[in-house]
């Protein structure tokens, strides 16, 4: 089966299926599309070109589309999705769990949206409106549904409910024991339940020193929880101890994997849900915002290097030196951007150390630029046969590292004060931060020291 093929192999089958497209082979476009789990097909869809998608998502089985448009980003779920009716949705849906479909509304338009809600049974659009009610990326928007017991119940009578039971949620190795109030008191595994004598009590072979989450929890919160104690699922409680639902390792893995996105495109300006085919102008639209922000912190710099205008016209060495104290500079700010952008992230840095990384880094960025400026300085002195212009990048170097260092760790922490990402507006910053300051560093002392 496809479903079990590696990467490479996937790689193939992008290939066949493109291949199938453009000779409008819709027989055995359909064999490829049928032989897939709804993760490969969304992997395939965000492959081929934006014009070609449609015809391959009508080949999918009904019951997989919510699954596969769940897969894909959100900018290509939600064109695809448009095309879809509102009885077409609901079957899509039917057998989702609950924060599954949540998420998959996030990409529906608005009229899909509320003709989805409308044809639900009324249980399930309180489920999910429920669901809804939590603020985005948090908890309470991953909860899954779970199998509830009782404490006082025997071993015997879990079992018979569960050979009863039509619709049991997907990844239940846990049993969640709640008492007639719903208040939680603890889990039972599948495992230890197999393995109790059927007389015996709940109460008496469940785990209560559970860890366990609150809604409100963000979802770093929540990955750092299940990273740190090897979690596999962890009840949600509200702060009477009321059992809401549960969360799963699938699906914190799936946020692992969007931060570790959001953080590497951040860097570039680019939105962790990018389609790689999408539309031309939407994504220029989008990539223009960033494009103009940089052109700006571009145009500051040159305005500063203006500003020497006359020692550069004296001394031709300092235009061609001056990339060197920038790039340096920019490399130093860039490594403790990214330590301080993972660091707050998963929850590593706060008010109590952020004093003492920030000492830590500025003496890496004294101890880096002495080593290199030194190195630099004798290049220089030898290259142009001047020591004056090697002392001046030296001291220069050692400037800008250090400030560098300083800015990739007060930049990032001062937009996360001000809500704003530091994964991804902290690189513009702090690049044009170490730029302008090391024009400045070099710039100014040539004109004091050298003219």
């Amino acid at each position: 089966m496809l479903a079990n093929e590696t990467k490479v192999e996937l790689k193939d089958v992008i290939e066949r299926v493109s291949a199938a497209v453009e000779a409008n082979e819709l027989e055995s476009l359909k064999a490829l599309v049928l032989s897939l789990n709804p993760a490969e097909l969304a992997h395939v869809l965000e492959a081929i070109p934006n014009d070609s998608r449609s015809l391959v998502f009508d080949l999918v089985p009904d019951e997989f589309d919510g699954e596969v448009l769940l897969e894909m980003g959100e900018v290509a779920a939600s064109e695809l999705a448009e095309s879809l009716d509102a009885q077409t949705l609901q079957g899509a849906t039917q057998d989702m769990d609950a924060a599954d479909v949540v998420e998959l509304l996030d990409v529906l338009p608005d009229e899909s949206v509320e003709d989805l809600l409308q044809g639900m049974d009324a249980q399930r659009r309180a489920r999910i409106q429920a669901t809804l009610s939590y603020a985005d990326e948090t908890a309470g928007r991953l909860m899954q549904d779970a199998v509830n017991i009782r404490p006082e119940v025997t071993v015997e009578t879990v079992l018979r409910y569960m050979r009863l039971l039509d619709d049991i949620p997907p990844d239940t190795v846990n049993l969640m024991v709640i008492d007639r109030k719903g208040v939680f008191m603890g889990l039972v595994s599948i495992i230890n339940l197999m393995r109790s004598e059927p007389e015996e009590v709940i109460s008496d072979i469940m785990r209560s020193d559970v860890k366990t989450l609150h809604p409100d929890d963000s979802e770093q919160e929540v990955a750092m929880l299940f990273e740190t104690h090897d979690l596999i699922v962890a009840p949600v409680i509200d702060d009477n101890d009321i059992f809401l639902g549960r969360v799963v390792v699938d699906d914190v893995v799936d946020v692992i994997r969007e931060q570790g996105e959001h953080a590497f495109l951040g860097q570039a300006g680019l939105d962790d849900e990018e389609d790689l085919f999408g539309p031309t102008l939407p994504s220029a639209r989008r990539r223009a915002v960033w494009m103009g922000l940089n052109l700006l912190t571009a145009l500051f710099a040159a305005w500063v290097i203006g500003l020497f205008e006359v020692a550069l016209d004296k001394i031709v060495a300092l235009a061609i030196l001056m990339p060197v104290v920038a790039s340096m500079g920019g490399i130093a700010g860039t490594q403790t951007l990214t330590l301080t952008v993972r660091g707050l992230a998963l929850g590593q840095i706060g008010r109590s150390n952020a004093t003492k990384l920030l000492n830590k880094e500025l003496g890496i960025g004294f101890i880096n630029g002495c080593l290199w400026a030194s190195v630099v300085g004798l290049i220089t002195w030898l290259w142009f046969n001047d020591a004056s212009i090697g002392l001046v990048i030296a001291i220069a170097m050692v400037v800008n590292m250090v400030v560098a260092a300083s800015m990739g760790i007060l930049v990032p922490l001062f937009l996360k004060k001000i809500n704003l990402d530091p994964a991804l507006s902290g690189a513009v910053v702090v690049t044009t931060v170490t730029d302008v300051v090391g024009f400045m560093s070099f710039l100014g002392l040539a004109t004091i020291f050298l003219l």
